[in-house]
């Protein structure tokens, strides 16, 4: 008594514990009643009262949601896994092209580069910016960088002379007409714009499709649904057949009815994966960031070389046009030969994603198949006769629905309001479509517009942006108990006018009941 007295759970428990001392009492007198109290199963001769129907209906609502959320758990942890592993890999990436060109420039140019150490630590600064959503125009940017540095070389090459800040302004305004640095600031920009525009794109669009994911899994079925649920997966125990499962065909026609708004996802949702796979080429491509990020401290140091081998070119010119500046007293400064560095990391990344996205084309119009394929759910799609049609042990009759939710106005199983579409599921469709459309211009190398997510999507570290309630490790996996089978029951044979409910049917019922209370 101690133990039930825990809390209302356990007293529930102890409830349908009585009620099946009582039931097992009366079986060998009131084995099956009749059925006309029944508003979902067939209205005949029957094992289940009409509170243990109601009972089984909600059971029936909870195994649902639990199947679709198990049979889209790949679909959300490609997702997840993969935004978290690319960010990783970009972030590091950029991580070590800084810390590259540091040393390099450390090396050769000692304090004359940790004096002017800030202008390049601002430009990887403002590359990290942009690429967690902040408002950066990338080319802006970089003419930015190369202005800064013609006015900090300028001054290293000429250290005889004292520049005024209003000189140095000059000078900057000299920087596209003179080309000190060569063709690298014309060849880097392309790069890099492309290469930082694809990779941010992307990874915005891995975190679309996960939060999409996560959302449309996350489903509410209808009463009408509930009905047809309770109908395939328990009304079949009600009339003594516990070891009949339900026909393929019969259990397509109630998916497809109870995820017909999830199944019009499937269009934007397919395109949104193609604009996905387009925008991974181009990270594999001729701009890809590794690329671009790898020989970046190498790229710079021979634009300083050419500003240093055209110094005295340079320095006329800009004589001639701002003027002959103050002497000053002279500084040392040094040159050098660069060694090139590589990085570890690799693209095998961006092939990897490329892969899983691929699988997950048509996920959400295939979900009723692969949910209907469960043997945990129906007889599978070889057995025609000796399966539950919904009424009988019998074959499934009816045609099978096409998909999406126009196409159920005729579903014989569920019945679905056609004229009312989901607005949620509506809400994410438009979501898909806006980031397929900034994924194609992406891919076209135009720049796209984002909220500043730096502190709500990457944050810090992996970047993944995730909770753990909602965002799973790739290698957690969602178990759900499908209606209860025993694999030592033997088929009951019973007559369609009158099946006799045996005691183990309904031991099974009630554990059933009991096991949902529990679960609650």
């Amino acid at each position: 008594e101690g133990f039930f007295s825990m809390g209302k759970h356990f007293w529930s428990i102890r409830f349908w514990h009585i009620s099946v001392r009582i039931y097992t009492f009366l079986i060998p007198f009131f084995l099956v009643i009749p059925g006309e109290h029944l508003r979902i199963c067939p209205q005949e001769y029957t094992c289940c009262t009409s509170e243990m129907e109601d009972k089984l209906s909600q059971q029936s609502k909870l195994e649902f949601e639990n199947l679709v959320e198990e049979t889209s758990h790949f679909v959300r942890t490609t997702f997840v896994s993969r935004h978290k592993k690319f960010d990783e890999f970009f972030r590091e990436l950029l991580e070590n092209a800084e810390r590259s060109l540091n040393d390099m420039f450390v090396r050769t140019y000692g304090m004359l580069y940790m004096q002017n150490s800030e202008v390049f630590q601002d430009l990887f600064t403002e590359l990290k910016r942009y690429y967690t959503g902040g408002n950066v125009n990338l080319e802006e940017m970089l003419n930015d960088f190369w202005a800064r540095l013609l006015e900090r070389m300028f001054q290293l090459i000429n250290p005889q002379y004292h520049f005024s800040e209003d000189y140095l302004e000059c000078v900057s305004k000299y920087t596209d007409q003179l080309k000190p640095f060569g063709d690298v600031p014309r060849k880097l920009k392309v790069q890099v714009t492309r290469a930082f525009i694809a990779a941010r794109t992307f990874v915005q669009g891995l975190t679309v499709g996960r939060e999409v994911a996560n959302r449309v899994s996350k489903v509410s079925p209808t009463p009408g649904c509930i009905r047809a649920l309770m109908k395939m997966l328990y009304c079949p125990y009600c009339r003594g057949l516990p070891t009949v499962k339900p026909c393929n065909n019969y259990c397509l026609n109630v998916m497809k009815g109870c995820l017909a708004n999830q199944a019009d996802l499937d269009t934007e949702w397919n395109l949104f994966i193609d604009a996905m796979l387009l925008v991974a080429e181009r990270l594999e491509g001729p701009f890809n960031i590794e690329s671009v990020m790898d020989p970046i401290d190498v790229k710079i140091s021979e634009a300083i070389m050419n500003m240093q081998e055209n110094s005295m070119q340079v320095s006329a010119k800009v004589f001639q046009g701002c003027g002959q500046p103050k002497p000053a007293p002279a500084l040392r400064s040094s040159r050098s030969i660069f060694d090139l560095f590589s990085l570890s990391l690799s693209l095998n990344q961006v092939t990897d994603i490329k892969e899983k996205l691929k699988l997950s084309k048509k996920f959400w119009s295939t979900l009723p198949y692969t949910i209907c394929k469960d043997e945990r759910v129906t007889a599978g799609a070889s057995v025609e006769e000796d399966c539950w049609n919904g009424h009988t042990k019998a074959r499934y009759l009816p045609e099978i629905m096409n998909d999406g939710l126009t196409n159920q106005i005729n579903n014989p199983e569920v019945d679905v309001d056609i004229t009312r579409p989901d607005t949620f599921i509506r809400q994410q469709i438009m979501a898909l479509r806006v980031m397929t459309n900034k994924l194609k211009n992406a891919y076209n190398g135009n720049d796209v517009n984002f909220q500043d997510t730096s502190d709500e999507t990457s944050g810090s570290g992996s970047g993944s942006g995730c909770t753990d309630d909602i965002c799973p490790t790739e290698f957690d996996f969602i178990t759900t108990e499908a209606p209860p089978v025993d694999s030592d029951r033997r088929e009951v044979e019973a007559s369609a006018t009158q099946p006799g409910c045996s005691l183990h049917t309904l031991l099974v019922i009630f554990l059933t009941l009991v096991l949902q209370r529990r679960w609650r």
